[in-house]
């Protein structure tokens, strides 16, 4: 693990992001953990997430970006802050994007803002949380009528390590059906590691019991061997 996974780890802990207790997932399934990007509301916190994604961007595909996409809602200020990262701290200045939930049909209408892709793009997605990867697919179908763009790569922040429809997990599902890198900056297996048994300001967040309670429920719910 990079010092950059374990504090964007921490990081998450500090913000109210990453929770642990009962939960349960959109899907239904009753978790013990909760992984909330929807807590981050400072500017000090949006500046530091940035950090950490184009971090990862940057480890994984210091090339062959043309552009950043961010999926409404969640993924705009997440492309946004992505992008002023990546100019502040590895002078590459890539233009973003995001789509409207609605297409405009005054000024200029149509459905993408910021940068208008063009064909040929190489574009990577940035997106919080993927637990069934629908809004990764529906950004898929979106492109197929704005340009005829390459979707290189796909970032999400945790990688929650589920299955999805199939036996394998969710993002492995999108690198099958779309061909596309996935890179998440950690995987729930990352988390565990880091905090098991090692205290964040003094608290220990994933004691014996919580891991057990964390490996039940990937041994339920990971992907089939």
């Amino acid at each position: 693990m990079t010092p950059y996974q374990e504090e964007f780890i921490h990081f998450m802990v500090r913000s109210g992001v990453l929770t642990f207790g009962d939960f349960t997932t959109k899907s239904g399934r009753k978790t013990p953990y909760f992984v909330n990007t929807g807590n981050y509301k400072t500017g000090a916190q949006a500046a530091r997430l940035g950090d950490y994604y184009a971090a990862c961007v940057q480890e994984h595909m210091p090339d062959g970006i043309d552009a950043l996409f961010g999926p409404a809602y969640k993924g705009i200020p997440l492309a946004v802050t992505t992008a002023a990262s990546l100019f502040r701290n590895y002078n590459r200045d890539l233009p973003y994007c995001f789509n409207r939930k609605e297409a405009k049909d005054h000024g200029e209408g149509g459905s993408m803002v910021g940068y208008k892709p063009q064909a040929g793009d190489r574009i990577a997605i940035i997106e919080d949380v993927v637990t069934a990867g629908t809004a990764v697919r529906e950004t898929i179908e979106l492109f197929k009528s704005v340009a005829d763009v390459q979707l290189k790569a796909l970032f999400v922040s945790v990688d929650r390590m589920e299955r999805g429809t199939r036996d394998c997990t969710t993002l492995d599902e999108l690198r099958e059906d779309y061909g596309i890198a996935v890179y998440p900056i950690v995987t729930i297996r990352e988390i565990i590691e880091a905090l098991h048994n090692k205290p964040v300001d003094g608290v220990i967040y994933i004691d014996d019991d919580m891991r057990a309670r964390m490996e039940g429920y990937l041994a339920q719910y990971g992907p089939r061997a």
